[in-house]
C-alpha cells in the first residue's frame, strides 16, 4: 500500500470511481490518501515497453493488478495509449473492459491520451471499443481543459479519425473548452471541409472560437472560404454582428484582411452590413483606410455607395489614412468622385486631413493634399490655426 500525502486542492482532480478512502493524519490537519490500488511496476514496465506477454502472465495469476493506477491516476492503458502500442492496448481491453473509461488527473480517458499523442490508428480502435460496448460517455469525455477527443483530432490534424469520432458520437460537436473553443472553428480555422460539412449538420454544434470572442464566421472569413461562409450565414445568420474582443465583427475581418471574396458573400448576404459602425464609433471605411485596403473600400462603395466614413473622433476615412501613413489609400480617397467631398471636411477639433499631415511633417502627403484642386489650406481648426501654422507649432514643440 502506497501512502501518498495530498492538499485539499488536488482532491477535485481525482476520479471518483477511483478506490481511495480519505481520512485526517494524526499529525497533520489535512487529509491523508491511503493508495489501494498501486501499479504493479512489472505491469508499468510492461505497458511501457508494449510487452503483451509479459502482462497476460501478470493478469493470468492476479486478474486485480490490471486495475492498478500511477501517483498520476493513469493505468496501464493511459500509459499504453500514450506510447502507441496497440496490440498491448487491444490485449489489455479484451481482458478488462473497464479500463476504457478510467480516467487519470488530467481527466483523460485512454481515448483521450491516444488522440492527444497522435496515435491515430490505436485512438480508432478505442473509439470502436467504446462504441460497440456502449460506452458512449467514455467517447464524450472532456479532459481538465475541456477539450474532448474531436477537438484533439482537429487541433492536431487528424482529419480522418475526426470523422470517424463524429460518426459514433455526434454530440462531440456541442462541447467547448474551458476557453469556449468549439470543434467546429477548429475546423474551419484548419479549413478541414468535410469535418464542418458533418458538424454543421447537428444544429446545436458549437460555433464560438475562445477567449478572444470570434467565432465560426471569423474563421470562415480569414481563410477564404466562401461556400463555409455562405453556409454558416444562412444557419446562424446572428454570427454577422458579433464583435470579438477588439471589436471586430467578421465583416470588418473581411476588410482589414483584405478578403474581398468573403467581404462580397457578406454583402451581398444583407448589403445593411456595409453600413456598419462597431461599438468603438468606427466605421467599415475606415477600417480599410488604416490597413490601406482599397479593394475592400471599392468593394464596400459599391454595394453601399453612402456608407458611413466618419469616426467617433468625428475624423474621416481620409484623416484615418493621412494619420496611418497610407499613401495609395489618400490617392485613392483623392481620385473617388464618390470621396471628393473629404478633402477639406474637419474633425472634432475643427482639422482637416491637410493639418493631420503637416503635424506628421510628411512631406509626400502634404504634396499630394496641396496637388488637389479642391484643397482649401486656409481652413482654420478650432482654435484657429490654419495647416500652415501647424507646422509652427510642431517645430515649436519638436524645440522643447
Amino acid at each position: 500500500m502506497l501512502k501518498c500525502t495530498l492538499t485539499s486542492s488536488c482532491l477535485k482532480y481525482l476520479p471518483s470511481r477511483h478506490s481511495i478512502t480519505m481520512k485526517l493524519s494524526s499529525s497533520f490537519d489535512y487529509p491523508v490518501l491511503l493508495y489501494k490500488a498501486q501499479m504493479d511496476k512489472r505491469l508499468l514496465k510492461a505497458a511501457t515497453d508494449g510487452d503483451s506477454t509479459s502482462m497476460k502472465h501478470y493478469a493470468c495469476h492476479n486478474p486485480g493488478i490490471l486495475l492498478g493506477r500511477t501517483l498520476r491516476m493513469n493505468t496501464c492503458l493511459h500509459i499504453s495509449s500514450i506510447h502507441g502500442h496497440q496490440r498491448f492496448s487491444e490485449d489489455v481491453v479484451a481482458l478488462e473492459e473497464s479500463l476504457l473509461t478510467t480516467v487519470n488527473l488530467d481527466w483523460e480517458t485512454p481515448l483521450l491520451a491516444a488522440v492527444r499523442n497522435g496515435h491515430v490508428s490505436l485512438a480508432s480502435f478505442l473509439l470502436g471499443s467504446c462504441h460497440h460496448l456502449g460506452m458512449g460517455q467514455a467517447i464524450l469525455k472532456q479532459d481538465k481543459y475541456g477539450f474532448n477527443a474531436l477537438h484533439h483530432a482537429i487541433r492536431n490534424g487528424h482529419e480522418e479519425l475526426a470523422l470517424e469520432l463524429i460518426t459514433a458520437e455526434p454530440s462531440l460537436s456541442r462541447a467547448v473548452s474551458e476557453c469556449n473553443e468549439s470543434p467546429m472553428f477548429f475546423a474551419l480555422t484548419r479549413n478541414f471541409t468535410r469535418v464542418y460539412e458533418q458538424l454543421v449538420q447537428d444544429p446545436l454544434s458549437s460555433y464560438t472560437g475562445g477567449l478572444h470572442g470570434r467565432n465560426c464566421l471569423h474563421a470562415a472569413v480569414r481563410n477564404g472560404n466562401p461556400e463555409m461562409a455562405k453556409q454558416i450565414l444562412e444557419k446562424y445568420h446572428g454570427l454577422m454582428i458579433t464583435e470579438d474582443i477588439n471589436k471586430v465583427t467578421p465583416t470588418r475581418h473581411a476588410v482589414l484582411f483584405d478578403k474581398i471574396d468573403m467581404l462580397r458573400v457578406i454583402l451581398l448576404h444583407d448589403p445593411t452590413k456595409g453600413y456598419e459602425i462597431n461599438s468603438m464609433g468606427d466605421p467599415l471605411l475606415a477600417a480599410a483606410a488604416y490597413r490601406g485596403r482599397i479593394n475592400a473600400a471599392r468593394e464596400l462603395l459599391k454595394h453601399c455607395p453612402d456608407a458611413p466614413y466618419r469616426q467617433e473622433n468625428g475624423g474621416t476615412l481620409l484623416h484615418r489614412a493621412v494619420w496611418d501613413n497610407q499613401i495609395k489609400f489618400v490617392k485613392f480617397v483623392l481620385t473617388t468622385p464618390l470621396l471628393r467631398k473629404l478633402i477639406n471636411m474637419q474633425g472634432k477639433t475643427g482639422k482637416t486631413a491637410l493639418h493631420y499631415a503637416v503635424r506628421k511633417c510628411d512631406p509626400e502627403l502634404v504634396s499630394i493634399l496641396l496637388s488637389h484642386e479642391d484643397i482649401d489650406a486656409t481652413v482654420l481648426d478650432n482654435i484657429g490655426v490654419s495647416a500652415a501654422w501647424e507646422l509652427k507649432y510642431v517645430m515649436e514643440n519638436a524645440k522643447t
